[in-house]
C-alpha cells in the first residue's frame, strides 16, 4: 500500500507540474491585456499601456514569467493580483474553504438521497418505486444548473419566502442564516449529482443481486433486508463511490454557474473576475487549486475502495 501511494503521488506531482506549465504558458493567447483594464480605455494610450506592462512585468518573456510564478508556488507564494494588487494567497484562503462548503454539502445531499432511492429502485424493479426514482434521476440529468437554480429561487424564495434568494453570511457571524443561504446552492448541485448516483446505484446493485453469493445467501434463509444491506450493498458501492469521487471533483467545476447565480463568493467567482479582467496570476493560481483538489480526490477514492471490499490489493 505504501509503495502504491508513493508512486501515484509522484503521479500526481508530475500532472500537477504539466497542468501548470499549460496553464501559465496558453494563458497569455486570451484576447485583451491587464494593462487596458487597469486604465481604462480613456486613458489606455500606448506610452501609458507600456508603461504599466514594463511595471507589472508582462514585457518579459513568457519563460521568465513562468519561472518565477513556479518558484513562488513552490514557497507557497501564488504572486498578487494584476488589478488590485491583493496577495492572492489572502483571498483563496478565504474563498477555498467557501467552495469545498458548497461542493461537500451537495455531495452529501447527492449520497442521502441518491444511494438510499437507488437501492429502493432495484429492490422494487419496474415497480412504482422504481419508476418515480428512475423518472426523477432523468429529468435531474437533463435540466441543467442554470435552470434548476431560479426554478429554486422563484419557488423557495420569491414565491414562499421560505430560503434567501441569494449572498453570503460568514458561518462564524450568523450561522442559522448561514445554512439558510448555503441551502438553495447545495441543492441545486446535489440534485444533479444525486440523480446520478440513483442510476449507478440501481444498476450496480441489480448486477449484485444476480451473483452467486447472493442466491447462497437466500437459499440459507436470510431475509431480503439482510440480503440486501449486508450482502449486496456494500460489494454494489464500488462503482458508486467511484462516481461520488469523480463528483467531488467536477463540483469544483461544476460550481462556477451556481455561484455566480446565487452570488456565493468562493474560488469559482474568484476565477470568472480573474478571466474577465485578464488577471493573469489569479486564473493560474485558481486552476491550480482545481487541479491538485482533483486529482489528490482521485488518489483518495482509490484508496477507500480497500477499505470498502478488503480483497483489493495495491501492490
Amino acid at each position: 500500500m505504501g509503495r502504491y501511494v508513493i508512486r501515484r503521488l509522484l503521479q500526481a506531482a508530475l500532472m500537477i507540474f504539466i497542468v501548470a506549465t499549460l496553464v501559465s504558458v496558453f494563458i497569455h493567447f486570451l484576447p485583451g491585456d491587464p494593462a487596458y483594464v487597469i486604465l481604462g480605455e480613456e486613458r489606455a494610450t500606448e506610452d501609458r499601456v507600456q508603461a504599466i506592462r514594463e511595471d507589472l512585468g508582462l514585457n518579459r518573456p513568457i519563460y521568465e514569467q513562468y519561472i518565477d510564478w513556479l518558484g513562488g508556488v513552490v514557497r507557497g507564494d501564488f504572486g498578487q493580483s494584476l488589478i488590485s494588487g491583493r496577495p492572492i494567497r489572502q483571498d483563496l484562503q478565504l474563498r477555498i474553504p467557501r467552495t469545498f462548503e458548497l461542493g461537500g454539502a451537495a455531495v452529501l445531499i447527492s449520497v442521502i438521497v441518491g444511494i438510499p432511492l437507488g437501492v429502493i429502485a432495484a429492490r422494487y424493479r419496474n415497480g412504482a418505486p422504481d419508476i418515480l426514482a428512475t423518472t426523477f434521476a432523468i429529468l435531474g440529468l437533463s435540466v441543467p444548473v442554470f435552470v434548476i437554480g431560479p426554478l429554486l429561487v422563484l419557488g423557495l424564495s420569491v414565491k414562499t419566502n421560505i430560503l434567501p434568494a441569494s449572498g453570503y453570511v460568514p458561518l462564524g457571524e450568523d450561522p442559522l442564516e448561514h445554512m439558510k443561504r448555503l441551502a438553495l446552492p447545495a441543492f441545486t448541485l446535489g440534485i444533479l449529482s444525486s440523480a446520478t448516483n440513483i442510476r449507478m446505484t440501481r444498476s450496480s446493485v441489480l448486477e449484485v443481486l444476480g451473483e452467486d453469493y447472493v442466491r447462497s445467501a437466500r437459499s440459507k434463509g436470510l431475509g431480503e433486508r439482510a440480503v440486501l444491506f449486508t450482502h449486496a450493498l456494500r460489494n454494489a458501492l464500488i462503482p458508486v463511490v467511484t462516481i461520488i469521487g469523480l463528483q467531488m471533483g467536477t463540483l469544483l467545476g461544476s460550481s462556477v454557474l451556481v455561484e455566480y447565480i446565487f452570488n456565493w463568493p468562493g474560488v469559482s467567482t474568484y476565477l470568472i473576475d480573474g478571466i474577465n479582467r485578464r488577471d493573469y496570476p489569479i486564473v493560474q493560481a485558481v486552476i491550480l487549486v482545481i487541479a491538485v483538489t482533483f486529482i489528490l480526490l482521485n488518489l483518495l477514492t482509490d484508496l477507500i475502495y480497500a477499505w470498502i471490499d478488503p480483497r483489493i490489493k495495491y501492490d
